[in-house]
């Protein structure tokens, strides 16, 4: 065991005699034995312990034992945390399981942060990575849930990957490492325990190399993945385009793409959509018809007419408007507009630039408003001599869905003065009988491309 456990420390680079490790302790025979093995391969390491008060008694007779455990091998620094599980559970709307899962690494992340340790170790094994594989298959996955818990991943490494969990039990047996035993193992209302206490030994009992042949279909999952990640990553780039927080999926480039589904399911569940939502979003492409929305819980995606365009859900705040008084000479939020009242005449020029609009002063009503795009506003382009719905014009423009909420507008009273960017109002243009211009100049560039 102890020769296995090197060299799968070595085979993947999971960490150094140099490096500071804290490990996660419950006190199970799992934990226990990952400690024996960093003991007897003369590794040094702190110990971290949650307290989830789930088990009465019992939750505090496994923290006394890791405690004393910590007291009498000498490990210096025995970290214990009580948590208020059911609260958070409550409070959070999660299950039981994420609950505790969130809480514990919220706190290992505090812990490394804090006091600088390089790597959490935690004590999973051949059979939990095997549990999570079924469980992922069961709860609906991409090809990144078949490889099942990897040895080091963002900071957290699991050296025990090799054994099962019978090598770990015979191992502890044979040397003597005194464990506790946590009865919610035995629970069948736990997915995990059910796979675990009643579908494994199925399976054990129809092949009794289950164990090894499951390790090694992991491996080639895992080496699979990196094959179809190079693939995808390749994908993205040929069909996906960034324009700030705005990511746009070219349509035509989608098309191209079989089978879609699997690549949209890779690019779109980034932003937090479903199986169901990424079903929808493909029929949408086949189907030509621009304007319909998706959203998962933090982001919205607009199917264009070129584009899948993809935005962080707006706040509420992005759709107030804003007051603008007289005397104001910079304003910074929602954007940066710089104001300015010229009095004197005699040597100003028009600009040319688009993020520059020149009005008669005297035909304006303070305070003005800046708002977003409303359905039903119209205004009077300049150079024209009647009215425009401001939707035909977006039209006009090609703006998307998105384009169109993120116009900002100009009003002087119920009037639109300027289309921020794109066209000033007739009635507020500046004339010969024009004595004071009011200039307003956007100074941050949040303009739609046209």
């Amino acid at each position: 065991m102890i020769k296995e456990f090197e060299n799968f420390i070595r085979q993947h680079n999971l960490f150094t005699k140099n490096d500071r490790l804290l490990v996660a302790v419950s006190g199970g025979v799992d934990s226990m034995v990952l400690c024996r093995l960093l003991r007897d391969c003369n590794y040094v390491f702190a110990v971290a312990h949650c307290n989830f008060h789930l088990r009465d008694e019992e939750s505090d007779r496994d923290k006394d034992f890791v405690v004393d455990y910590c007291e009498q091998m000498g490990i210096e620094n025995c970290f214990t945390k009580d948590f208020n599980t059911i609260s958070y559970m409550q409070s959070q709307k999660i299950s039981l399981e994420m609950a505790a899962r969130e809480l514990r690494y919220q706190w290992f992340e505090d812990l490394k942060q804090r006091y600088g340790y390089d790597y959490l170790l935690t004590a999973h094994h051949n059979d939990d990575s095997a549990e999570s594989l079924f469980i992922n298959l069961l709860r609906g996955t991409g090809i990144a849930g078949l490889h099942g818990i990897l040895p080091k991943r963002n900071g957290v490494v699991r050296p025990m990957l090799f054994a099962t969990k019978a090598e770990i039990v015979d191992f502890a047996a044979a040397e003597g490492v005194k464990h506790i035993n946590d009865s919610s193992n035995q629970s069948l209302k736990i997915t995990r325990n059910r796979i675990r206490n009643e579908v494994f030994p199925i399976f054990r009992e129809i092949s009794p190399n289950f164990d090894s042949i499951i390790r090694r279909n992991i491996e080639r999952f895992a080496q699979t993945e990196e094959v179809f990640r190079a693939r995808i990553e390749r994908i993205r780039g040929e069909v996906v385009e960034k324009d700030g927080d705005v990511v746009r999926l070219a349509i035509d480039k989608l098309k191209q793409l079989k089978p879609l589904n699997l690549f949209l399911y890779e690019i779109l569940s980034d932003f937090g959509f479903n199986e169901s939502n990424i079903n929808a979003i493909e029929a949408s492409i086949w189907e030509d018809i621009s304007g319909k929305q998706f959203f998962s819980a933090s982001f919205r995606a607009v199917r264009d007419r070129q584009y899948i365009i993809i935005s962080k859900i707006e706040s509420s705040q992005s759709k107030a408007e804003y007051p603008i008084s007289e005397d104001l000479t910079l304003m910074n939020e929602p954007l940066e507009l710089e104001f300015e009242i010229l009095r004197d005449l005699n040597f100003i020029s028009i600009p040319k630039e688009r993020t520059i609009a020149m009005t008669d002063f005297d035909k304006l009503k303070f305070p003005l408003t800046l708002r977003k795009w409303k359905r039903g506003d119209s205004f009077v382009p300049i150079g024209l001599a009647k009215t425009k719905k401001v939707s035909d014009f977006f039209t006009n423009l090609k703006y998307s869905l998105l384009d169109k909420e993120n116009q900002w507008i100009l009003c002087s009273g119920d009037d639109i003065v300027w289309i921020l960017g794109k066209r000033l109002d007739e009635r507020f243009k500046i004339t010969e009988q024009t004595k004071t211009i009011y200039r307003i100049q956007i100074k941050q560039n949040l303009i739609p491309k046209e």
